[in-house]
């Protein structure tokens, strides 16, 4: 994993990295006060993380692709990342690519087909994504980085929101940071699951540009206060990466 390439970490410095994105995610919003919540994140609003959940890939069910329009009508210019933790995803993508989501994002273990679906989505003009669980090789999605424009590493089990960070998911983060430098590939390094304020720098010094955040953010009852934190906190990293 990690290990696999041997250089010196001043070699994968990429140079000019942007700066890090918080994305707060809706599966930790009052559904009952949704736009409210979204409302008071004030400029944090300019990315929003969807959870789709199917209840068979994962043991939970959420939102379908009208919630997706209505956000898209409510929010026209923010990023709308919808992560599709379903089973068999093609069958759900073309429910979705009408919505017009800025990225979807699917997971490596629940297609056979990953390489066409991610073609059709980039055919359609909407940013694809590819997305791996804690105990998927991160080697399995390697074949696909040259067509995807955001990955996303899972640092909980799928399913449920308010879990414990698994450590062991940023030897994945540094193996796709490499990756991507070395092979100078162009796509979003997004992580999601027990994202805090004390974990933020490590995350995006590790090679992360997108830190999804659900009960770390919404749980205040200021949640543009707690994103904010979070990307301050999130910019000490970068500026030790």
């Amino acid at each position: 994993m990690a290990g696999t390439v041997s250089v010196n970490s001043s070699e994968l410095r990429e140079k000019g990295r942007k700066d890090p994105v918080i994305a707060p995610s809706l599966l930790s919003a009052n559904p009952l006060r949704m736009e409210e919540n979204l409302a008071a994140l004030g400029k944090f609003v300019s990315w929003i993380h969807v959870d789709v959940m199917d209840g068979h890939f994962v043991p939970n069910m959420t939102y379908g692709p009208l919630l997706v329009q209505g956000l898209r009508r409510a929010f026209p210019s923010s990023v709308l990342d919808v992560h599709l933790m379903v089973e068999n995803p093609e069958k759900f993508v073309e429910y979705f690519l009408p919505a017009a989501p800025s990225y979807l994002v699917f997971h490596v273990e629940a297609t056979p087909h990953a390489h066409r679906l991610l073609q059709q989505i980039r055919k359609s003009g909407c940013g694809a994504g590819i997305s791996l669980n804690p105990g998927t090789p991160v080697e399995m999605v390697y074949p696909l980085l040259p067509l995807v424009d955001l990955v996303l590493v899972m640092s909980v089990n799928p399913g449920f929101g308010g879990q414990s960070f698994i450590p062991e998911t940023l030897e994945k983060v540094e193996a796709l940071y490499r990756r991507r430098t070395l092979k100078n590939l162009d796509f979003l390094l997004q992580i999601d699951g027990g994202v805090s304020v004390e974990r933020a720098a490590e995350l995006v010094r590790r090679g992360c540009d997108v830190l999804v955040a659900g009960s770390a953010v919404f749980s205040d009852p200021l949640p543009e206060r707690s994103a904010q934190a979070l990307y301050e906190a999130a910019l000490e990293g970068l500026s030790h990466a």
